[in-house]
């Protein structure tokens, strides 16, 4: 049974109450939180990274749901889950090879944590076919990745749609994650085409959390 789950991204959070603000997150029914990790190189801005879970996993529950959106991101694997990321998902841009995301896969499922992989708007959902069956997650990005904010894309809409098609034809229960300008608007098209982990960075930390965060629920279980 596919579950509608929550994912605060904290890169709309206040960081002056980043703590608090998470808190008051996972008070009001978020299940994961939404950790974008990014190089200034993959993409034009650069976030946050170790320290920020080092700092956060021992005053929360959450599940660390970490976004790469780096170079080489192999390199990081372990260091990120000794830190508490329970989802790593990162870019199928970034492989020079198949090889590659192979190796990440396996990274990760050896040390007993989901993958996910990601897209661009740009990129074809063709690229997940060849892991359908290795992957828990499975991201479709509905901006361009790199900076919160963004206006939602219409033109994913079908990406999504064509993702969960892809799954239920290969019998496969697994979940579809969105990113990027998930509103009160959007956020019943994106559930409808069949995404089921939503991120909201602004639509939760802007405003009253707790509101917002059980308005969002509410949607996600009418």
């Amino acid at each position: 049974m596919i579950e509608n789950i929550l994912s605060p991204s904290i890169l709309s959070a206040d960081f002056t109450r980043l703590g608090e603000q998470v808190t008051e997150a996972e008070q009001a029914g978020a299940k994961y939180l939404h950790i974008d990790v990014m190089d200034g190189v993959f993409v034009p801005s650069i976030s946050f990274g170790m320290p920020i879970l080092k700092s956060l996993r021992p005053h929360t529950e959450l599940v660390f749901d970490v976004h790469l959106m780096i170079l080489d991101p192999i390199r990081y694997i372990d260091k990120f889950i000794d830190l508490g990321a329970e989802i790593l998902t990162f870019h199928e841009e970034v492989a020079r090879e198949p090889r590659e995301l192979e190796a990440l896969i396996d990274k990760i499922h050896a040390r007993g944590k989901k993958a996910g992989l990601a897209i661009k708007p740009e990129t074809d959902i063709s690229v997940f076919r060849p892991y359908l069956h290795e992957l828990e997650q499975f991201l479709v990005m509905t901006v361009r990745p790199g900076y919160s904010g963004q206006a939602y894309m219409p033109e994913t809409t079908e990406k999504i749609w064509r993702t969960r098609r892809m799954l239920e034809d290969a019998g496969i229960e697994a979940d579809i994650q969105v990113d990027g300008g998930i509103t009160d608007e959007t956020l019943p098209i994106v559930l409808e085409a069949g995404a089921n982990v939503i991120v909201a960075g602004s639509s939760i930390f802007k405003g009253d959390i707790t509101d917002n965060c059980k308005r969002f629920l509410a949607k996600m279980q009418g």
